[in-house]
């Protein structure tokens, strides 16, 4: 009989399980510090700003960590980078929505969704309407497709599909929410239902839902750094199936890769994360 402990799927299994182990002792910690007020704001604060950098970074956002914080708590302007503070502003009012809507309800809508989008793209409160056209996604040097993502005409229901099973599935229980905020990144991306900013609306979203149902972990941690330092095996993991056609193999595609790479990241964003409140705590 094969020994199991040599089976790349009992491996990558148990890694899956030591990393959700890992995240729900970091999460236990965390929501019973003692922290003060004013070190509770400083630690959301900074991971806000961590969030806005590595996120819009991972889309080629030239500014630096610190310039980013520099434009958004001081209104800083670098010449030629217009367009670069624009992004960074635009999530950081999306992350700042996100907490909002989060204190609202329990339940994501598209509404929801199309509402981050738009703070991505335009800075506004509006609700984006999904593509009308086909994109596909290129590799930056030689421009082959890598990607090509549904058609625009089933856009719409892959996206109420999608807003129907994260919604049954955190009611049935029977999944657990980190492993259905993964799966969820993956299908919106999948679909790709905009022209643009679908990667910093999938971390968005994935946030909202963490947010949403108990891991919100005081607002102090930013998934996106993990993304960002990480950033070849990101790609790696949502790059699954043998062919770029969404039509012809992603569907049915085997996901371990990716719920293994969300929750590993999880795992050292939640494990820092924790280091620096106990840390922040022993200052105060």
């Amino acid at each position: 009989m094969k020994d199991p402990m040599f089976d790349p799927h009992y491996e990558i299994t148990a890694r899956i399980s030591k990393a959700l182990m890992t995240i729900e002792s970091c999460r236990t910690s965390i929501d019973g510090l003692p922290l003060t007020t004013d070190v509770l704001i400083s630690l959301r604060e900074s991971a806000k700003l961590a969030a806005t950098h590595y996120s819009t970074f991972i889309e080629g956002n030239r500014l630096t960590a610190e310039q980013v914080g520099e434009v958004i708590v001081a209104n800083c302007h670098f010449p030629g980078k217009r367009r670069d503070e624009s992004e960074v502003r635009n999530y950081y009012l999306a992350l700042t929505e996100i907490e909002t809507i989060a204190n609202l309800t329990s339940v994501v809508s598209e509404k929801h969704i199309q509402m981050i989008h738009s703070l991505v793209e335009t800075g506004r409160k509006k609700l984006s309407p999904y593509r009308d056209g086909q994109n596909v996604i290129r590799e930056g040097v030689k421009g082959r497709i890598v990607y090509m993502p549904p058609e625009a005409k089933d856009v719409s229901a892959l996206m109420k599909d999608l807003v129907d099973w994260i919604r049954s599935s955190i009611e049935e229980g029977e999944i657990p929410i980190l492993i259905i905020a993964a799966l969820t990144h993956y299908q919106f991306v999948t679909i790709h239902p905009y022209f643009d900013g679908n990667g910093r609306t999938a971390r968005l979203l994935t946030t909202l839902i963490l947010h949403m149902n108990g891991y919100a972990l005081k607002g102090i941690y930013a998934l996106e750094e993990y993304y960002a330092v990480n950033l070849p095996a990101y790609y790696d993991a949502l790059t699954v199936g043998d062919t770029h056609n969404t039509y012809f193999g992603r569907v049915e595609a085997n996901v371990t890769a990716f719920v293994d790479y969300f929750c590993m990241g999880m795992a050292v964003a939640f494990t820092k994360v924790k280091e620096q409140a106990e840390k922040a705590q022993g200052a105060g």
